[in-house]
């Protein structure tokens, strides 16, 4: 490590209670806040229980069951205005893209286990989930777009570039992990993701030195590579060359890591679900 990067180490970590105090800090600590929240929990009790078995099964952290707690408050009968249905508030373009059906997205069982997968795919890409909290409330496309218009990939920079609904999405998010005692752990993980990414993207000490102007979201085993290609005006060969293995993966597993240059990544995302129902109605294999 070079002085450089300990310099930026050392000016990050001592700045991480300025960070915590300005940018992501809990913006209502009121006794009636954390007294309703508290109230919501208690009152779900067996769906609060499910949920939080289900996120410990994929390695998630508990607290992840306050975004149910924000999106619904456990009803899993409520439909927003916009459409979205059930605990986890699942639009039907989401909800297709992990294979629930638009009639089981008010289903506990199915609905919190794609939440889950949906959850720690998320986490793959963004590594704190503060930026998970965001894309799950705005989709992967706008904040992409956030980032590119910030030139960052740190929320307390990009996040004046996202819709105000998903602004004050995140801040109902920490208030919620202040009044269930967890928006410390939520806090340091997103220092801990801001270090990485000053010694890891910023500083160029990461494992894919070749690799620095690639960008990674996930996939699964629905997507047509060619489909891919033909929707951002790319050959194939490209995308294959970009991702080596990526068929078997898809094969073995029905699930990948997906990597595409920066400038074209913001497009994919943007596209992913018209892309997907293609792929679903022409096939998935790559000619």
């Amino acid at each position: 490590m070079n002085f450089k990067n300990i310099f930026l180490g050392i000016i990050l970590m001592s700045s991480s209670q300025f960070v915590n105090g300005q940018f992501l800090a809990a913006s209502d600590t009121s006794e009636s806040s954390v007294r309703k929240y508290k109230n919501i929990i208690n009152s779900n009790k067996e769906i609060v229980d499910f949920i939080e078995y289900s996120l410990a099964q994929k390695g998630l952290p508990r607290h992840l069951r306050n975004l149910a707690l924000i999106e619904s408050h456990f009803d899993r009968n409520i439909t927003s205005g916009a459409g979205a249905v059930g605990v986890w508030q699942f639009m039907t373009s989401h909800a297709n893209q992990y294979g629930l059906s638009e009639q089981n997205r008010n289903d506990l069982y199915k609905s919190t286990k794609v939440a889950v997968v949906s959850l720690s795919n998320l986490y793959k890409k963004y590594n704190n989930w503060v930026t998970v909290v965001a894309a799950y409330n705005c989709g992967e496309g706008n904040v992409a777009k956030a980032m590119q218009a910030a030139n960052s990939t740190q929320y307390h920079i990009f996040s004046k570039y996202l819709p105000e609904e998903t602004i004050n999405h995140v801040k109902k998010y920490l208030n919620a992990c202040y009044a269930t005692g967890e928006l410390q752990s939520v806090l340091s993980n997103y220092n801990s993701s801001r270090m990485n990414t000053v010694f890891f993207t910023e500083g160029g000490t990461g494992s894919r030195k070749n690799d620095e102007s690639l960008s990674e979201t996930e996939i699964n085993a629905g997507f047509n590579l060619t489909i891919i290609a033909d929707e951002l005006k790319i050959n194939v060969d490209k995308i294959l060359a970009w991702n080596p293995g990526i068929e078997n993966e898809l094969e073995e597993k029905g699930e990948s890591s997906f990597y595409l240059p920066v400038d074209l990544m913001p497009d994919f995302l943007l596209r992913k679900n018209k892309i997907l129902t293609r792929s679903i109605k022409e096939g998935r294999k790559a000619n």
